[in-house]
């Protein structure tokens, strides 16, 4: 693919390709077919960020075999989500990587510096919901992103939450994720000047359904600014909280 690449930019260079077919062939160039999956190489040139290996459903011999062809297409940097410890193990042994256990997330090739425009605030209700939480902060910190993390800060004691409400209203994104009634994406809708994310995650006794009145809440949320991704989508909120702040 690199040698494509390198012919290409050179066929721009003389003259014998113009800059706008150059950047229609980049972005529609072909996926690479490796049997059980078809990889898109290309899609951190048409959308910045490179292809992301949800873990779960996937055996560990298919992960590695997806690794090692993202690395060998040129992609340095690989995120994997929702992967459990014995697959991570497994992985291990033919890549090197980092396994975040508390969020079931491995990352090949690091963490970046930060470039985007301000910082990511990532609240949660409850230390329950730390997974979903960290499955976010560290899908933003992968994409380039700088994260505070305001961890059990929960409507149950608004004073958790007030006590933090300097990097509340300084971020440039909010992150506000939470179970059981879902209530806090409606408090700091209601204090941040900025987009709010909010995250239903399925903790909760019985009638809150598995995260969905927890769903139900952040939807028809009062504040202003609020919008929701699905429930314990944690890699879907860092990943929009990221786009935010790199506009």
């Amino acid at each position: 693919m690199n040698e494509d690449v390198k012919a290409l930019l050179k066929g721009v260079q003389d003259g014998s390709i113009s800059v706008e077919q150059a950047m229609h062939q980049l972005k529609t160039e072909p996926f690479r077919d490796i049997g059980y999956a078809k990889l898109d190489t290309h899609r951190a040139l048409r959308t910045g960020v490179g292809e992301v290996i949800y873990g779960a459903g996937k055996t560990a011999e298919q992960i590695s075999g997806i690794v090692g062809s993202l690395l060998e297409s040129g992609q340095e940097r690989i995120l994997i989500t929702r992967i459990s410890p014995e697959k991570a193990a497994e992985v291990e042994k033919i890549h090197t990587m980092t396994y975040h256990a508390d969020a079931s997330l491995a990352i090949i090739g690091g963490i970046p510096q930060p470039d985007g425009k301000g910082t990511i605030v990532v609240a949660t209700g409850g230390t329950s919901d730390i997974p979903v939480a960290e499955e976010a902060a560290l899908t933003a910190e992968f994409m380039g992103n700088k994260v505070k993390r305001l961890y059990d800060v929960g409507v149950a004691g608004l004073h958790r939450t007030l006590a933090h409400l300097d990097d509340i209203v300084d971020a440039n994104v909010v992150i506000a994720i939470a179970g059981m009634e879902g209530a806090l994406a409606s408090v700091l809708g209601g204090l941040a000047e900025c987009p709010v994310l909010a995250v239903p995650t399925s903790v909760g006794y019985g009638a809150s359904f598995g995260g969905i009145s927890a769903l139900l809440s952040m939807l028809n949320s009062c504040a202003s600014g609020v919008s929701v991704v699905n429930i314990d989508n944690g890699f879907g909120a860092g990943y929009q909280a990221s786009l935010i702040n790199h506009r």
